[in-house]
């Protein structure tokens, strides 16, 4: 046998190749011979990086030993147990996902995550934070790339970091596996054995090891085009913004190495580079970006008409998806125009300008459009299934669309991978679903907001506890209600499919247009959901004036009627409905389990009672005429009408006007434009976590004045009083407001103030309140 100096050699050598592997196969391969040659199992999870660290232990190592060290013993992971029999599985290998894996495994996670590629290749350049460099220090970074972050560089390609963060997590004990591509979640069996089966994925190929894989947590870090199902999608739309990037071959000679490269250069900043390089080339740009990595890497947006006159896009067309369509390009024209661009931006000192190949084995060049930023509306959502309950997450650029001119997407692709972990932590410390998705939700509405300089400075003290890295932390501003509508408990398993079909067919049977077949693509143009709702309420739609050809219309009345009326929230819209070829089956049932729960016990179309028709008539003509009088801004906000389709998020609370996804800050459940957040008392200015909330419910009062009759019966004016919700004070006002014994002082401020708090309510103005009187729910307008 060997002795003990060639043994420790011998690791020492193995693990030096695995750490010095450059590919994604090379790096798997010199792992498996790793573990092979020292009899290590890398299945075992919870002790493969101890018994990693006692076989290699040259000085070498050992430095990069201390780091991993330091992270996995900081309080938030409890020795690697905090989440001790948590399964989990990672959809994706990129940046994100990987680095969620990392934190998972040191929380004591079984975690394996799959890769459809086996190929890194992507040689786009990363932006990073200086939190990110620091943490990926952390994790030995340098062991891995030694010319990681050197000087001043803030940068890194996408591949290298790949390499780096899957070398981490093999060394921790996290299961990776490529060629593996997700296909769909499979629910647990209906009939359960005294092991039981849980939750597995549907994979491709459907042999792999992986499908037998059972877990409690799935995250999808797989990119924008997410195939987890269930998570609905917001769009930021700005004005055409395209882009162009493009990588070039680095020869790390020392003229190439003499260049500098461009941190990110701004028409606004620096007009005279712009129309210097317009005038000479005929290329007209916003902005361009060069860093010098793997590749020489240039990424820019350049401005329509200059692509149009250098002959790169053939025809000019209004839908931006027919202007960059493939075929609509000149490839070679595309290529001399990047180039020429990055000749001029470097001054024509890179000797030479050779494209990189990208993994279909085409020169590296690309161009797209970031006119549209889409983020998911939520970060997480809850199924269960036959007592077996599945924690789903996003990650990435799935969960939130990075705005590449800021350098965003690394940076807070990793705080959404801590935020995760965090949750995940919940999960399995038992923390009841609303209260895990409530706390998600609250940070998840920081992240769009997130910049170097509003993030916590101190680095050292980064975890996964978003306290260490969130300056105005509100970890209660969503409530558990609010949250209710993405925590899919059995509502699947308490209305049987068969059963939920055969009523849907029931109550939609007669109506033109409609054949109910089945719970998804008989949904698609939107009737069927109209004939179930004017089936019920026969007032609400005029179901003879509907297009079938309207899918969108069609489906956005539906969603909008249900929701006013009947308080079912929509799981999609319109134009979602009307862009996919077929609904997501299992949103379709959710959805319609809803309308199922609502009326089974109501016979449709029945009639409304005499005393409530009578009734609704005397308060329409008694209303017709009235004013309204409303107190000040300060007191109350007057609700709008809105275009179908929008929701509580997408109007500032405030003012009442849209406020898009980017530009919103959220604040105890409520959403508003920044310039908006103000005290309800001085006006100032408030800042998140430096506020109080006032949630008082208010009080109802009825006073009864008589009237003309109207027909037999006579009406009366009915006076609502109701003390306004939901004001936001700056803490010195909310402190005198809520301790001050001075009741002369209230009296003077009723006396200033004497406009009371009751509305005469007007039929044309929307008050969204139902509220019951004498047994009878009215829908006031």
């Amino acid at each position: 046998s060997s002795s003990p100096v060639s043994r420790t050699a011998q690791a020492s050598q193995l693990f030096e190749n695995f750490v010095q592997a450059s590919t994604c196969k090379g790096t798997l391969q010199a792992f498996s011979i790793l573990c092979r040659q020292l009899e290590l199992d890398p299945l075992d999870h919870s002790n493969f990086y101890n018994s990693l660290k006692a076989a290699v232990s040259t000085w070498k190592v050992k430095a990069l030993w201390t780091k991993l060290d330091k992270r996995a013993q900081q309080k938030v992971y409890s020795q690697n147990k905090a989440c001790q029999g948590t399964r989990c599985l990672i959809i994706g290998g990129g940046p994100c996902g990987l680095r969620t894996a990392i934190e998972l495994t040191l929380l004591g996670c079984k975690v394996v995550v799959i890769e459809k590629r086996d190929t890194f290749s992507r040689n786009n350049v990363l932006h990073l934070w200086p939190y990110t460099i620091h943490d990926l220090r952390g994790l030995g970074a340098k062991k891995f790339y030694g010319k990681f972050c050197a000087g001043s560089i803030d940068h890194i390609s996408i591949r290298q970091l790949q390499l780096m963060l899957v070398k981490v997590s093999l060394i921790l004990g996290v299961e990776i596996h490529v060629n593996v591509e997700f296909i769909k979640l499979l629910e647990p069996p209906e009939e359960q054995t005294d092991v039981g089966h849980g939750w597995r994925a549907e994979i491709r190929p459907s042999g792999h090891p992986v499908s037998d894989f059972e877990f409690d947590v799935v995250i999808g870090a797989d990119g924008r085009r997410s195939t987890l199902d269930g998570f609905r999608r917001k769009e930021f739309r700005g004005k055409l913004a395209i882009a162009i990037t493009a990588n070039f071959v680095n020869r790390n000679t020392t003229a190439e190495a003499k260049v500098e490269e461009i941190s990110g250069v701004a028409f606004i900043f620096n007009q005279k580079f712009f129309l210097e390089l317009k005038e000479d080339t005929g290329i007209d740009l916003e902005n361009i970006v060069y860093y010098k990595d793997n590749t020489h890497y240039f990424v820019m947006t350049a401005k329509k008409q200059s692509l149009l006159d250098k002959g790169v896009i053939i025809n000019d067309y209004m839908e931006t998806e027919r202007l960059l369509s493939p075929d609509n390009v000149n490839q070679e024209a595309l290529l001399s125009y990047a180039r020429e661009a990055a000749d001029f931006g470097t001054n024509y000192q890179l000797p030479s300008l050779d494209y990189a190949i990208n993994h279909y084995g085409q020169p590296d060049v690309a161009m797209f459009d970031f006119t549209c930023m889409y983020a998911s509306e939520n970060a997480a959502l809850i199924r269960e299934k036959h007592g077996h309950q599945l924690l789903v997450a996003l990650v990435g650029d799935s969960l939130l669309e990075p705005f590449w001119p800021m350098g965003t997407g690394c940076a807070r692709g990793f705080l959404a991978a801590f935020d995760t972990a965090w949750m995940v932590k919940g999960w399995a410390k038992g923390k009841s679903p609303l209260e895990i998705l409530a706390e998600r939700e609250s940070i998840y509405r920081l992240l769009p907001q997130t910049t170097p300089e509003n993030i916590s400075k101190n680095f050292e003290q980064y975890s996964i506890d978003p306290a260490t890295r969130y300056p105005n932390l509100n970890a209660s501003c969503v409530r558990p209600h609010q949250v209710s509508p993405v925590l899919f408990l059995s509502v699947e398993s308490e209305v049987h499919p068969g059963r939920l079909l055969n009523w849907c067919q029931r109550q939609t049977h007669g109506y033109q247009g409609v054949d109910v077949t089945n719970l998804a693509s008989s949904w698609r143009n939107g009737l069927a959901l109209c004939a179930l709702i004017h089936r019920q309420k026969p007032e609400l739609i005029d179901y003879d004036s509907l297009n079938e050809e309207d899918v969108a219309g069609n489906n956005q009345l539906a969603f909008d009627v249900a929701e006013r009326e009947f308080g079912i929230q929509p799981v999609t819209t319109g134009k979602e409905m009307a862009a996919d070829s077929q609904p997501d089956k299992l949103l379709m049932v959710l959805y319609l389990s809803k309308f199922y729960e609502a009326f089974r016990n109501s016979p449709a179309n029945k009639g409304v009672s005499w005393k409530k028709t009578v009734l609704k008539a005397c308060l329409k003509e008694s209303f017709k005429n009235l004013t309204l009088c409303w107190p000040s801004s300060s007191q109350c906000v007057v609700r709008k009408d809105f275009p179908p389709g929008l929701g509580g998020s997408d109007i500032c609370h405030f003012c009442s006007k849209r406020v898009y996804v980017m530009e919103r800050l959220s604040a105890e459940g409520y959403f508003f434009h920044r310039e908006c957040f103000r005290c309800d008392a001085c006006n100032c200015t408030l800042r998140l976590g430096g506020h109080t909330f006032d949630s008082q419910e208010g009080t109802l009062h009825l006073l009864d004045l008589p009237l003309k009759p109207v027909g037999d019966v006579t009406s009366k004016y009915i006076f609502f009083s109701a003390f306004c919700t939901a004001k936001f004070y700056c803490k010195l006002h909310y402190a005198q407001r809520l301790y001050s014994n001075n009741p002369g002082r209230v009296r003077r401020r009723m006396v200033r103030n004497p406009t009371p708090n009751i509305y005469l309510l007007q039929s044309k103005c929307l008050l969204h309140n139902v509220i019951s009187i004498c047994n009878i729910t009215v829908q006031f307008y």
